[in-house]
């Protein structure tokens, strides 16, 4: 997060024993509200116990978690950006 911008919003992850949401926290926009940010979840990584993989979920408006499928699922996190399903990577584009 850009430093310029902390005071407006961060970045957060609840755990839960078989998925990490990712939450999206701004602070109070008004003053009767009291000092507590409000948790918008963004994103949630969710683990099949059975088959072992993470697999990256999208939030629509009704806030229900829906599987991205720009993204095939993973058994392992990688380090480097994520990449769509069937994208040929160019030799180097880690390197950059």
């Amino acid at each position: 997060m850009p430093a310029h911008a902390r005071d407006q919003i961060r970045i957060e992850c609840d755990v839960a024993p078989r998925h990490l949401t990712i939450l999206e926290c701004r602070p109070p926009w008004r003053e009767d509200f009291g000092p507590e940010w409000t948790r918008f979840p963004i994103a949630r990584l969710r683990y099949t116990k059975t088959s072992k993989p993470w697999s990256l979920r999208w939030r629509d408006r009704n806030l229900r978690f829906h599987e991205y499928d720009r993204v095939a699922p993973s058994a392992q996190p990688s380090a480097s950006p994520a990449r769509p399903r069937g994208e040929l990577v160019e030799r180097g584009d880690d390197l950059a």
